[in-house]
């Protein structure tokens, strides 16, 4: 910027520390550093990549040009002659609020970088297997085995790894199903952690008996659908469900006594979620929408209607084929059974339970987590920070940074194959069509004569009816979004009160019923609230037990980067917001 143009503009330009010399102004929050770091892996003297020295790069110059006067679109200095005499009051003046901004975003972002380097392990079955049986390709072009065309699925992976938008565009499909966007995972974000620096244990391999227990697991799911989840004690069904899962050597869910049992069964073993009924209130109960009430009776699916179930009609959908559509029942029913989970979790927006959550807790007089400032001010309520304003705002806006993490572990690491695919490799072994790894536990399960009987076939009967999505199972987007959005509501509320006037559905779902057994907290009720979404899509057929638990777990660490750094940013003076996370540890934020 010329002289001329710095006088022209009414204030001097501001630098920024990292950026320009000299030291920060604006307080001990401003700690930026020097622009030569931001080249350079931490602990070492060489640079970084090249993919992201051009990126940091490029946002130096960004913020460089910002700080040094080079006008954005949104911020165009005003005419020199509409500048009036200033009257804004406040700790700090604008050249130092600018500084202190400006090293807020450096020194979290430094914050980020100084993290140890992932490591991101797959399971390696696309490695041990040439023919890829063990990994997601759904959309893509398959043989009369349902195995991928390997020229279709290169072009998948030779787009994931250049990032190239053309390379996408001539990935080789199926019959026309698009696949569900594949570039997400490669999304930067401008707070919390960046998603290629979270991690995710690898999925079961193909030929585990860990895979075997969740196969199995789906399928008993899919045979009990449409009993309500009151009734596990005494249905048969559930009981032969319990001792089939019993016998799985590698069943890592809960158990009592070393078994799985009707209260057990299908549920998460995260603090609170077996307690009370399958269904956590939040789902429940009716929740007020500004002046508006919604009553939470929802339209699901006719009852014992499931989809593919034909090898023609499962085919068909792995090649990219279309679908019939889904058949509804007349009346709006209260959730209780799998099929209406399923229904709920299929066609909902993205943080619609958790925003449920939220209304619902403010309007039975939740309390505030105690760190909140707020809480014992004598002169002060919360409202654009720490407030229900703030509060509503940030539920929805980790979600988005959710996506982005679970979308990276999704493409570009794990490529799990979905249970559909999975049965698919069970019917053609069982058939003598072809010779898989498959574990014998999963083999030897009862309930695989429970499905010929019904079914005529192997195959995992879909709760939709275009079956699972098109994109790969591991980390499951719905859970990793649930455990975000739910670790904030932790961190906002008091875990430990205790939810008044609970209500359970009747087994027919056309009425609330009072709930008089142990009391429900809010914290057990939030993570029953994440599991229920996430055993849900389980339940419906489209994941896995693992897709679920490790996907919530990472949702957890998106929210905790996210809100630790919400907290630098705010002027409020506080020790820090509480939670438990899902394995039972208390941290404070």
């Amino acid at each position: 910027m010329s002289e001329t143009q710095k006088a022209s503009s009414g204030k001097p330009r501001v630098q920024c520390a990292g950026f320009d010399s000299g030291e920060a102004e604006g307080g001990p929050r401003a700690g930026g550093f020097d622009s030569n770091e931001v080249d350079r892996e931490p602990g070492t003297a060489g640079p970084v990549s090249s993919g992201r020295r051009s990126f940091l790069g490029a946002a130096a110059a960004l913020i460089t040009a910002s700080v040094a006067g080079v006008t954005p679109l949104a911020a165009k200095a005003a005419p020199a002659q509409d500048i009036t005499p200033e009257s804004d009051i406040g700790p700090l003046s604008d050249r130092k609020r600018a500084k202190q901004s400006c090293n807020l975003r450096i020194s979290a972002a430094k914050t980020e970088l100084q993290r140890a380097v992932a490591d991101h392990p797959n399971n390696g079955d696309e490695q041990l297997y040439p023919n890829k049986i063990g990994n997601f390709s759904k959309g893509l072009p398959h043989n009369s085995l349902g195995e991928v065309n390997l020229a279709a699925y290169n072009s998948l992976i030779a787009a994931l790894t250049s990032g190239s938008g053309a390379d996408f565009e001539a990935i080789v499909l199926g019959v026309g199903k698009k696949l569900t966007n594949p570039q997400a995972g490669l999304a930067f974000d401008m707070m919390g952690a960046d998603s290629h620096a979270l991690v995710q244990a690898p999925a079961p391999a193909l030929s585990s008996a860990e895979e075997a227990s969740e196969m199995g697991e789906n399928y008993w799911q899919a045979l009990t659908r449409d009993i309500p989840f009151s009734q596990y004690g005494t249905n048969p069904v559930t009981n032969q469900a319990v001792a089939d899962m019993s016998r799985f050597s590698d069943f890592r869910g809960p158990k009592a006594g070393g078994q799985v049992t009707p209260d057990t069964l299908f549920r998460s073993g995260f603090p609170g979620t077996l307690g009370g009924p399958y269904i956590s209130q939040f789902m429940w109960m009716n929740t007020p929408f500004g002046v508006e009430r919604i009553d939470r009776q929802m339209q699901t699916t006719v009852a014992g209607v499931d989809y593919l179930t034909s090898y023609s009609d499962w085919l068909n959908v792995q090649n990219g084929g279309s679908a019939p559509a889904d058949q509804f029942d007349p009346v709006r029913r209260y959730i209780r059974n799998g099929r209406d989970l399923g229904q709920w979790v299929h066609i909902d927006v993205l943080f619609q339970a958790y925003f449920n959550g939220l209304l619902i807790l403010s309007s039975i007089g939740a309390r505030l987590d105690a760190g909140n400032p707020y809480v014992h001010s004598r002169t002060q309520t919360g409202f654009g920070t720490l407030g229900d304003p703030y509060n509503a705002s940030i539920v929805a806006a980790v979600a988005k940074m959710a996506l982005k993490a679970v979308w990276y572990q999704k493409w570009y690491v794990h490529r799990r194959l979905r249970p559909e695919e999975f049965a698919g490799r069970i019917h053609n072994h069982v058939t003598h069509a072809a010779t898989y790894p498959i574990h014998s536990d999963i083999l030897n399960s009862a309930v695989l004569g429970q499905l010929f009987n019904k079914y005529g076939a192997y195959l995992l009967p879909m709760a939709f009816p275009e079956g699972c999505p098109t994109h790969p199972a591991y980390g499951a987007g719905h859970a990793t979004v649930a455990g975000a959005c739910v670790t904030v509501l932790k961190a906002l509320f008091d875990e430990s009160f205790v939810i008044p006037n609970p209500v359970q559905a009747s087994d027919d779902g056309l009425s609330l019923q009072p709930y008089t057994g142990p009391d429900l907290t809010v914290g057990g009720e939030l993570n029953k609230l994440a599991a229920n979404v996430a055993i849900g899509r389980n339940i419906a057929g489209v994941h896995w037990r693992t897709d679920a638990t490790e996907s919530l777990k990472l949702g957890e660490e998106v929210a905790i980067r996210f809100l630790t750094e919400e907290h630098e940013c705010f002027n409020e003076q506080y020790a820090g917001l509480s939670l438990t996370k899902f394995d039972g540890a208390t941290v404070i934020i």
